[in-house]
């Protein structure tokens, strides 16, 4: 049954300036199942990525060969590394969970203040095991992500999970916060709003800090990465809509018209590849577009060693072009 919205009016902020984004080409890998939505990068140049039926595959450099390593049982979202070899999963139905080399799949962390998470989204890692992680909403989960936007009604939140299970709320009260990287002196804590089109930052360094703006984005940014290049990849899943920026200030009404819509006339992600880097002050180091007819809407990006993969929410393929040099 689909769930209810209740819209809160919210004003945009500007369109950012017109761009003169670099022209994108990428090659394309097709997986067995749907919805890759992040990419994890192993030592052998393998990729890890994680569908909408819970399986968690692992994808040869060349893309030729294909392998299930586990099954969560959910829905995997981010992915990420830790220290002992084991992967972190962001499993927006069941929580942080574990992988080991083995494919046993552990629960970190099921619930919050006694609740289950409705939407764990994205992390990162620091050295020492602490965990940073988004909670995208408490309204909706990852099959209705479109009535989180819809609403606004900004019930997300950033956490940090120390090694002893300390768990704490860094940031709370956040439109669909989404990707998460450490900055490389991990000290700075950069996440991603989808439903705010921005970039922003937490310092880790003192109590209570508050979330900064880093950059707007000209779009809607999902998962983001810091690569070994030192930069932070973003991947923006569509450019803003006109007619959501139009709607959000408008009387709450009109939105839920929208939401009760077929889903053939609800907004869509735009058919095209966007994807930007900024280094830690903020500054836009690569603004990359492109198109290609089997890959669209990406939601996770990762850099490594001369090569960048993109994933998709949206689509049966992930997507791979080479580090820009410019």
């Amino acid at each position: 049954m689909k769930s209810r919205i209740e819209p809160v009016r919210w004003t945009p902020p500007p369109v950012p300036p017109a761009r003169q984004a670099r022209h994108l080409t990428v090659e394309v890998v097709a997986v067995p199942g749907d919805g890759p939505e992040d990419t994890l990068i192993d030592e052998d140049g393998s990729v890890l990525t994680g569908l909408l039926d819970g399986r968690v595959l692992r994808v040869s450099a060349d893309g030729l060969t294909i392998t299930t390593l586990a099954d969560t049982g959910g829905r995997p979202l981010g992915l990420e590394w830790l220290a002992d070899g084991k992967v972190l999963i962001c499993d927006a139905n069941r929580g942080l969970l574990t992988m080991d080399r083995d494919g046993r799949v552990t629960t970190l962390l099921g619930e919050i203040a006694g609740q289950p998470m409705r939407f764990c989204n994205n992390a990162d890692v620091t050295d020492d095991g602490t965990i940073y992680f988004t909670n995208s909403s408490t309204r909706f989960g990852v099959h209705e992500w479109m009535a989180d936007l819809l609403e606004h009604s900004s019930t997300g939140s950033v956490y940090r999970l120390r090694p002893d299970g300390e768990l704490t709320q860094l940031a709370t009260g956040r439109p669909f916060p989404n990707g998460v990287a450490l900055s490389g002196d991990q000290r700075t804590l950069f996440f991603a709003e989808t439903a705010g089109y921005g970039l922003f930052k937490l310092d880790l360094t003192t109590d209570d800090a508050v979330p900064e703006l880093v950059a707007p984005i000209p779009g809607l940014p999902d998962n983001i990465s810091r690569g070994s290049d030192g930069l932070i990849w973003v991947a923006i899943g569509s450019p803003r809509n006109a007619v959501l920026d139009t709607l959000l200030p408008k009387a709450p009404v009109l939105r839920k018209v929208v939401w009760n819509l077929p889903e053939a006339l609800k907004p869509k992600a735009a058919d095209i590849i966007e994807i930007q880097a900024y280094d830690d002050a903020g500054a836009l180091v690569h603004d990359l577009r492109g198109t290609h007819p089997r890959f669209h809407m990406p939601t996770g990006v990762r850099e490594r060693d001369g090569k960048v993969w993109l994933s998709s929410l949206g689509t049966s393929t992930i997507a791979h072009f080479p580090t820009p040099t410019k």
